[in-house]
Order: C-alpha cells, then structure tokens, then sequence
C-alpha cells in the first residue's frame, strides 16, 4: 500500500538495547520519518534522549493514535508475534525487530494477517547492510573468488559471566542461536537462498547458562558449504568471513563499526560514518598475490531510507517478511538435526 502522504509519523515500542541504539537513532536519520511516540517504562531515557517525543503508557495507546503510520518493535522476542499481530489489526505499517517470530508457523500467521490488513511488514535484519558483508557481497558478485567452494561467517564474543536480561533468560526467542543466528542465516540466505541440507550443533558451554550460547550451523549448497557459528567463550576471535572460490580466498577479522558508533552518539552522514580501520581491511589471496581490500563502507540507514521509499513511494520492501520466514525455517532445521 502506498501512502499519499508527505513523510511517514512512527511509533516505537521499546527503548532497550535495540529500540535505544538502533531504531531511534536510525528513524531520525531517515528525512522521511518523523518519531512520534515510544511505548516504554524508560520515561525519563526517553525524554533525555528524544526531547519532543512522547513517552505512552502502553503499546495500545500507539495501536489506537490515528497519527501513526507506522509502528516499529523493539521489545523482547517473545512479545514479537502478539505485538505485531495487534499492530496490523489496527491497520498500521510494522516492522519488527529481528527474529519476526519465535517459529516459522508464527511468521506465517504475521504475513497472513498482513496482506488480509493491505499493511506492509518488513524486517530490521540491519547487518545486511554491515560495511564486511558488502564487500564479500561485492567479491563474489564480481567474480574476484571465482567458483566458492567455503563461506564461513562468525559472531565470537568471550563473555564468561551470564549477563542480566531475557536473551540469557529461559524464554520463547532467547539464546544466540536466535539472537545472532538469525542474521547469519539472513546473510547466507541474501547470498545464495534456500540451501540443499542443514545441519547444525547448539550448546550451552558457561556453567550455569540457561540458554544456547555456542552454535554451529551448517547449510549444503551442492558441493559447496556454507558454515555459521558464534560463541560467547572465543578469547581470540576466529575471522568474521572466510570465503574460498577457486579463484582466490578472502579473510576478514573484526567487527563492523555502525553499533558502536551509534552506542558513542554518532549518526549516519556524519564524517567517516561506516568507515572500517584500515587494519581491519580483509585480505584477499589469489595464486598471484595477497593484498588488501578496502572495506565497503557500511550503511544501517538504507534500511529506514528503503522502508520509507516502499512506502511513500511503491519501491520494494527492504527485508520482506518472507525472507524472515526462510530464515525461521534454516534455525529451526538447524535444531531438528540435532541428536535425540
């Protein structure tokens, strides 16, 4: 459904990690959003960090406000479906923070309610837009690797200690598997869609952790594989993306630098914004040579500047919710193979 208006009028609800860090941050970078309300306890957060916006009491209050085009959810994984079920019934645009759901049969009913309501329902998968995941992107699509053989990509974290807050919580979507998983999945899925197999190992490593805090996913592409892991106990992090074709092999280590920039306060268009250190660049390795490739510079603001063009005007959904569905499907695959 596209919109006669002008610039789109946005709800949020939760003002935690992602709602705080990301999404209100990013809304008010987007010329084309206006942040109307945020649906939080964090009153006094809210009004130190987003002078003019309204804190509401409740996420119905924002379901029931005629002015907002769009809402956008930030809160635990468990409330997603709930959340975004209510939003569309109320005839409003949703976003929702990833995972869509806690299953794929949830993420079905999302997207069925969604077209019987005529609204859009996309989903924040922002590392789509990480600085090192354009430029394996780009290696591959310009044919530098040749034919791949291996894609692997990581989160590796060292945190011993159990960190307060429901994603160490025994909970509906808690757990790196769906936490971080779920863009890794996202990511191999953008790259290469629906694999052949997968197959997977979730463990639970700290003591005392309640929740999955290492994984190892592995997809089948033919002769091709494709590995995804992440840990909370790597001291000494293995390479973010190491990708091998029979034309040349790329290794990139560390981090895309948009979250912490946006924890330090800094916004998109601002000097060096995405930018990687220069010895962070990934190293590209052919039966020639070895050199050093520029790190494409990253851009979490092309997902609000694409949901506000899908809206205003006709453009494609930036992250359907269908491909936040095939994703639930690879996580939930993942653990069905495991061993009893």
């Amino acid at each position: 459904m596209v919109m006669t208006a002008q610039f789109i009028r946005v709800g949020l609800i939760g003002y935690g990690h992602a709602g705080s860090i990301f999404h209100a941050p990013l809304i008010g970078a987007e010329p084309r959003l206006e942040l109307g309300a945020v649906a939080t306890s964090r009153r006094e957060q809210v009004e130190r960090d987003l002078p003019g916006v309204r804190c509401a009491p409740s996420s119905a209050n924002l379901f029931g406000d005629e002015s907002i085009d769009l809402i956008v959810i930030a809160s635990p994984n468990e409330t997603h479906r709930e959340l975004a079920l209510a939003a569309l019934r109320a005839g409003k645009h949703v976003v929702v923070d990833k995972p869509l759901a806690n299953s794929s049969r949830e993420a079905a009913e999302l997207i069925e309610a969604a077209a019987r309501a005529g609204r859009t329902l996309s989903v924040f998968q922002n590392r789509r837009w990480d600085g090192d995941f354009l430029t394996v992107k780009r290696l591959i699509a310009d044919g530098s690797l040749g034919r791949l053989s291996y894609y692997e990509a990581r989160f590796d974290r060292y945190r011993p200690q159990i960190k307060a807050g429901w994603r160490e919580e025994e909970k509906e979507g808690s757990g790196l598997l769906f936490d971080l998983g779920s863009h890794l999945v996202d990511q191999a899925l953008n790259l290469f869609g629906p694999p052949d197999g997968v197959s997977g190992v979730v463990e639970r490593q700290r003591p005392g952790v309640r929740v999955d805090d290492y994984f190892r996913v592995e997809l089948s592409y033919g002769p091709m594989r494709v590995v995804l892991g992440a840990s909370m106990l790597a001291q000494t992090p293995g390479p973010k993306f190491l990708v091998r074709g029979d034309a040349g092999t790329f290794e990139k280590y560390g981090l895309d630098s948009q979250e912490d920039a946006l924890k330090w306060g800094r916004r998109p268009g601002g000097d060096g914004w995405g930018r990687d250190s220069a010895d962070h660049y990934g190293t590209l390795t052919t039966a020639d040579a070895s050199r050093r490739i520029e790190t494409l510079p990253g851009s979490y603001q092309d997902y609000y500047a694409g949901l506000a063009a899908c809206l205003l005007d006709g453009a494609p959904n930036p992250v359907p919710a269908e491909d936040a569905k095939r994703a639930l499907s690879v996580l939930e695959a993942a653990r069905r193979s495991l061993p009893g």
